[in-house]
């Protein structure tokens, strides 16, 4: 059977990116591939979410925020009916796009949100190339992990449906992307032959061990490499990313270490999972007032959300990373901590075990056992060649293989080009 050959990609090709929170994880490949000779690259998300990228080879179209679901749709069929809604308004805008005159040869799209689901209707003769980031499953991931946050039979059946528009979004597409082994073996039998395994990347230029930082606070306080500092990072403090048992072991923590100072990175929202029980008006709220004097607050630092600068400087100042999560999507944050050179206690969990091995690059421990999470910050901190040894081996693991420049991007650049020409990788 004759291979189609697509696109000339020597003369250029028109790529169309589509994410709601564009660039997402589109961020380092939409300026790759717009810098490249004859390229045409334009993109599509939420209006409101536009204007980050501001790079003057990347179109960015904006289509209005999607009204939700019906105030009368099922519970279980909400997700789906708020995803027709923007994948509807995603494929106006799309079709705004071809009256313009710019139909593209291949479309990278985040469908998580419903806007890869007519895309395929728009652009009939276009290579679909979408991100397959989580595809969600009723036991043995998140949903009933915790036995602190149990799930309701009708959570279960709610997140199985949640799998309708990705399933539709896999359909159409020609291939698919996801960044981890865990999340590939995640996804459905029958998708999985038609999805690569990139991981998004790490500048590990940007993101390198820096021995004379200083941490400096408002208080006057200034802390460096030659302070014990124990370090936790978050997008928002809560039990998915084992905020609830981090806070349980910090009074065993800091017994311990009289000297550790502790540093606190994140948010008081929800990113995944359900909002605080008993009307708390957050986790680190709820965890505050159960802990009560039991944690010394004058060692204790809760830093909020911060630029991406500071947030550096919280990794490389760090004597031991706390990194814990639920059987869930990896945080960024902790192949940046791993490239910063710090020395990783993390929860043994996928996809954490993908990434880190025990007593290599990092130390693993039960999720749900604060004691040990105490005993083994205890240990790593009594013991600096560990530390050492530790942090240099993770961030050559990094560099080696998950390094954004030399490693992630060239191959994401190959199986955009690939997919564009053929529908496949070579």
């Amino acid at each position: 059977m004759p291979v189609a050959l697509g696109p000339d990609t020597t003369t250029g090709m028109k790529i169309c990116f589509v994410h709601q929170n564009f660039p997402g994880q589109y961020k380092h490949l939409a300026p790759a591939l717009a810098a490249r000779k004859g390229n045409q690259v334009v993109a599509i998300g939420e209006q409101k979410n536009l204007g980050r990228l501001r790079h003057p080879k990347v179109r960015e179209v904006g289509y209005p925020t999607p009204r939700g679901a019906s105030p009368g749709t099922h519970a279980y069929v909400r997700n789906l009916e708020g995803a027709v809604r923007r994948g509807q308004a995603t494929a106006r805008a799309a079709q705004g796009l071809s009256r313009d005159g710019f139909v593209p040869d291949i479309v990278c799209c985040h469908p998580a949100w419903g806007d890869g689901l007519f895309l395929r209707d728009v652009w009939p003769e276009a290579k679909l190339l979408y991100f397959h980031e989580y595809y969600y499953h009723g036991a043995g991931h998140d949903v009933n992990f915790d036995p602190e946050f149990p799930s309701s039979f009708d959570d279960v059946c709610r997140t199985g449906i949640k799998n309708a528009n990705l399933l539709l979004a896999m359909q159409v597409a020609d291939w698919g992307i996801t960044p981890t082994q865990w999340q590939h073996q995640a996804l459905p039998e029958d998708i999985r032959p038609r999805t690569s395994v990139i991981f998004d990347g790490i500048d590990t230029d940007l993101v390198r061990p820096k021995p004379d930082v200083t941490l400096r606070f408002g208080s006057g306080l200034k802390l460096s490499r030659e302070d014990e500092v124990i370090t936790y990072v978050a997008r928002n403090l809560e039990p998915y990313r084992g905020f609830h048992v981090f806070m349980r072991a910090l009074p065993e923590i800091l017994r311990r270490r009289p000297k550790a100072h502790v540093v606190v990175v994140g948010g008081d929202d929800v990113s995944y999972g359900r909002a605080p029980p008993g009307g708390a008006k957050s986790y680190r709220d709820l965890y505050l007032r159960e802990l009560g004097d039991r944690i010394d607050l004058d060692r204790v630092r809760f830093v909020g959300k911060v630029p991406y600068g500071r947030f550096l400087e919280v990794l490389q100042v760090s004597s031991v990373h706390l990194y814990l999560t639920y059987p869930w999507v990896l945080s960024w944050s902790m192949l940046e901590a791993m490239s910063a050179g710090c020395a990783i206690v993390a929860s043994g969990t996928p996809p954490v075990e993908e990434m880190i091995t025990d007593g290599e690059t990092g130390l693993l421990v039960d999720f749900f056992d604060p004691s040990a999470l105490a005993a083994t910050v205890d240990r790593a901190l009594d013991d600096a060649d560990l530390r050492a040894r530790l942090g240099a081996a993770a961030r050559r693991h990094v560099v080696e293989r998950y390094d954004l420049k030399t490693r992630c991007l060239p191959a994401q650049i190959t199986l955009v080009e690939d997919v564009a020409a053929n529908g496949m990788p070579r």
